[in-house]
């Protein structure tokens, strides 16, 4: 049975995305343990890891910083092993090369761009951007497969990661402007949307993302 390391660092929505992968797990072939840790020897042997965040990137970038090996662990399953990894809402902005929230926070730099404020050119459209929202422009990504254009996820977010190669964007979505609504490069992906918010979508994504072999 494989390991999925669901990353605790205190600022994610670790009990909705837990039960949510259980949920999809077992609409799976493949068999999944998911474990809530934070445990570097944990998180540096898990088969695939998923990264929460809520709030703000400067904020859980210094949480996560605060857990002692954290960052090397991770850097070491998906960098040094191939793990496969996904980046929910924060998360997956947190993959950048730098965040623009409240000044200039260095990101991961797995995927490079930058995270800035969503600027709407519909003054209909309020930032923050909150509610349901279908993708477009999906790039075929495995973990994406069996959603159809057009698909509604939920979002609530200001700020939304723009990698620097569209070649990197997975899928799109629109609010006054079009910005990414997923990323991927390698083993590494992202969802700016919340798949455990987005009902059955939502779960065909994860479980998608147990089955992915990057």
């Amino acid at each position: 049975m494989q390991s999925v390391a669901l990353i605790d660092y205190g600022l994610g929505n670790l009990r909705s995305a837990e039960k949510a992968l259980v949920k999809a797990a077992a609409g799976t072939n493949v068999g999944a343990e998911i474990r809530v840790t934070a445990d570097p020897d944990e998180v540096a042997r898990a088969d695939r890891l998923v990264l929460p965040g809520v709030g703000a990137f400067a904020a859980c970038r210094r949480a996560l910083d605060s857990r002692p090996g954290l960052v090397e662990a991770m850097t070491q399953a998906v960098r040094g092993r191939g793990a496969p990894f996904l980046g929910v809402c924060v998360g997956m902005q947190l993959l950048a090369t730098r965040g623009l929230e409240f000044g200039v926070t260095p990101g991961l730099d797995w995927i490079a761009g930058e995270v800035k404020r969503l600027e709407t050119a519909d003054p209909a459209c309020k930032v923050p951007h909150m509610g349901w929202n279908g993708l477009t422009g999906l790039s075929g990504q495995p973990i994406l497969a069996g959603l159809a254009e057009g698909t509604p996820m939920y979002f609530t977010h200001s700020f939304a990661f723009y990698p620097e190669r569209d070649a990197d964007v997975a899928a799109w979505v629109d609010h006054g402007g079009r910005f990414p609504a997923a990323v991927a490069h390698g083993n590494v992906a992202g969802v700016q949307f919340h798949p455990e918010k987005s009902q059955a979508a939502g779960l065909s994504l994860l479980a998608r993302f147990l089955e992915w072999r990057p």
